[in-house]
């Protein structure tokens, strides 16, 4: 069965949208928005710090991590010290498995890197949808997907999709499903609607609500 946003709905949510916002994210409403979450800011320090050059430093790439999810908009308040605290305690072993998921998830075997990220925050209940998928957003803003687990559930009842199956414990089919989805429905709306995943996500999550 393929998975699809169904295109009447996605065209409807598209006009509500741009009747509100008539040059999408370019808008001067939508502009003040979006600086309020450095998103672009956000992008250049993750490229860069965790380009396969830079993480061959496990304990500058397991602080850069931190940092990440600490300055992030799209993280919560009670997430971000328990990330700190958690990376902070690791030992050598655990934070080299650590920063090898990661590489794993950004640079080559994605679903291995995505697992093995999820069994380690596991650990201390930290495998959160928002964790896992926070830096590979920003790293490749256009490719990846951050899973807001409000808004993934609230699209996938919009449209009415039985598949994939939201479930809180991330998992890489869920992931694989639904970055599917939100890759193929950006390229039927206005470019305007999708200068990143994370920004058509965030147009959905602002019409299907209402």
């Amino acid at each position: 069965m393929k998975i699809i946003l169904d295109t009447e709905k996605l065209k409807k949510l598209e006009l509500d949208f741009l009747m509100r916002f008539p040059q999408g994210f370019a808008d001067p409403e939508m502009l003040a928005i979006t600086k309020k979450h450095n998103f672009n800011r956000m992008v250049e320090f993750t490229q860069a710090a965790f380009d396969k050059v830079a993480c061959s430093n496990i304990h500058v790439t397991a602080d850069n991590m931190v940092k990440v999810v600490s300055r992030s908009s799209m993280v919560s308040m009670f997430e971000k010290p328990k990330f700190r605290d958690f990376v902070k305690n690791l030992n050598e072993y655990d934070k080299a498995f650590l920063v090898e998921a990661l590489v794993n998830m950004l640079h080559g075997k994605e679903q291995l890197g995505f697992e093995a990220m999820v069994d380690i925050l596991r650990v201390e209940k930290l495998a959160k949808w928002s964790l896992v998928s926070i830096i590979p957003a920003y790293y490749a803003p256009k490719k990846q997907v951050f899973v807001k687990p409000t808004t993934a559930k609230n699209i996938l009842k919009y449209f009415e999709l039985e598949d994939p199956i939201y479930k809180p414990a991330p998992t890489w089919d869920f992931y694989k499903k639904y970055r599917k989805l939100i890759i193929e429905g950006k390229s039927k709306v206005d470019k305007s609607l999708s200068p990143s995943n994370a920004a058509f996500t965030g147009f959905l999550m602002m019409t299907v609500d209402k």
